[in-house]
């Protein structure tokens, strides 16, 4: 058998490529949208992929199922489970609960494992020439290392409500499933630490499902059916606003996308011309070089593993955008967005020398420092807004800070002052550098960033404040 575990940590994101070496088939496991990466392996290997296959409807990613299946000519197996509104509406294989997809001297057993998503499945895979026993199972959203799926999305993300009570009792009855397997099947989930897909996931790829017995919080309330519930559904992180377009893109027809684009340079005028008439600019520059100098109007997501999350929560997906990034990173970046299907690149330009050349002057983020903060704030001078998330708030702030979150600061700027300065932070400066941006394109020209934040508040040994 061949195994092949690809991680893209820009997502948290997991996806399988399984083959078996004595026929040269080979299925691959919930799909990322630039499936070059799979051909390539499958190459390498003398593997031909003819099988694909997804745990579920996603929303966190756009599943590359179907780019992969008009490259290869694969056969794509979905889940047929979940009802009638959680069906794929394009032409696939049906699974149900119990179907086995045989692949070469490999085979895997479909599981119905209902609760982050209805129509959720999960593979248990057997390999026949070592054991009749399975040795692996691909969980997707259901189980992770150390948490399971969060039912909540449906709810919070695409609009359904009463979804998340329904989810959470459904996990609860899946997840007694996965008690009753045998201790020695490898667990492989389609997620890892730094996902929003759940609220403590474990940073090591794979576990067993005796180990999860064990140590996973999930499965420590035996009958407590109503203190499962309650756990399972508090504390979630917020679901970035990208989530409910990636659930309808996986379910309804879509153009495809085969091969990852190239994108133009841009002139400056064009550049210029663009921002003036209202097209976003996008600097991908590391925040210590924005905030020494950046473009009016321009919004600051670095180019880091959290840059496809930002942009979905801030992009639209009906409005081109462009691109500040050197030309050698451009493919990366390419790459981190189409994932998330922001496919509406205009071009890119390399730099913002050319804004001074042309007449304009660069404006410089004002940065302050905590002993600013502790004194603008304990003499009420001014207002301290926190733009981590409600958890992380709630497990201790700094003293006097309001909470506004990041992912919605543009739609609560009525609490912001407009006539006296202001200050916000975060944990370590770089959520604070995309909400300064994002506050400064909008014209406040009156906010501060304490960019050391709540990690450098901490370090100094100062009061912290819990709700």
């Amino acid at each position: 058998m061949f195994f092949q575990h690809i991680y893209d940590k820009t997502l948290a994101q997991a996806s399988y490529l399984l083959g078996c070496q004595k026929t040269g088939e080979a299925i691959v496991i919930d799909a990322k949208r630039d499936v070059d990466t799979y051909i390539d392996i499958a190459k390498q290997n003398n593997l031909r992929i003819t099988h694909i296959t997804e745990t579920h409807i996603h929303a966190d990613f756009l599943s590359g199922s179907r780019e992969l299946a008009a490259l290869t000519d694969a056969e794509m197996y979905l889940s047929d489970e979940g009802g009638p509104d959680w069906q794929y509406k394009f032409s696939h294989t049906g699974l149900r609960h119990g179907d086995v997809i045989k692949v070469g001297n490999l085979s895997l057993k479909v599981l119905h494992t209902p609760g982050h998503t209805p129509e959720s499945i999960t593979f248990l895979l057997t390999d026949h020439p070592a054991s009749n026993e399975p040795v692996m199972m691909f969980t997707g959203d259901f189980v992770f290392v150390g948490d399971i799926g969060r039912p909540d999305l449906l709810e919070k993300a695409a609009g359904m409500k009463g979804t998340q009570e329904i989810g959470a009792d459904q996990m609860y009855h899946s997840i007694k499933q996965f008690q009753a397997l045998p201790d020695f099947i490898q667990v492989w989930p389609g997620h890892g630490a730094g996902s929003a897909c759940g609220k403590a996931l474990g940073a090591v790829p794979s576990t067993t499902v005796g180990y999860e017995k064990i140590r996973n919080w999930a499965l420590q309330y035996g009958d407590d059916k109503t203190g499962f519930v309650g756990y399972l559904l508090s504390d979630q992180p917020e679901p970035p606003k990208y989530f409910a377009e990636m659930k309808m893109r996986n379910k309804e027809p879509r153009n495809l996308l085969t091969q990852v684009p190239k994108h133009q340079k841009l002139s400056p005028e064009t550049v210029l011309d663009a921002l003036n008439s209202g097209v976003t600019v996008i600097d991908t520059r590391h925040k210590s070089l924005y905030e020494k100098g950046s473009i009016t109007g321009t919004i600051n997501i670095q180019h880091n593993n959290s840059m496809a999350t930002w942009a979905g929560w801030f992009l639209t997906y009906d409005k081109p955008f462009i691109i500040i990034a050197e030309e050698k990173n451009m493919e990366e970046i390419t790459r981190k967005l189409m994932r998330i299907g922001l496919d509406q690149i205009i071009g890119y330009i390399d730099n913002v020398s050319w804004y001074e050349e042309l007449g304009h002057k660069l404006q410089v983020t004002s940065i302050i420092d905590a002993a600013f903060v502790e004194n603008a704030v304990k003499n009420k001078e001014m207002e301290l807004f926190d733009i981590r998330g409600t958890s992380e708030f709630q497990d201790g702030h700094i003293p006097g800070a309001k909470h506004l979150f990041l992912g919605t600061i543009t739609e609560n700027t009525a609490k912001l002052p407009k006539d006296k300065p202001f200050i916000i932070q975060c944990q370590a400066g770089d959520r604070t550098a995309i909400g300064t941006s994002l506050l400064l394109s909008l014209g406040y020209t009156n906010v501060l960033n304490y960019s050391g934040g709540f990690a450098d508040w901490q370090s100094k040994g100062k009061d912290i404040a819990k709700d």
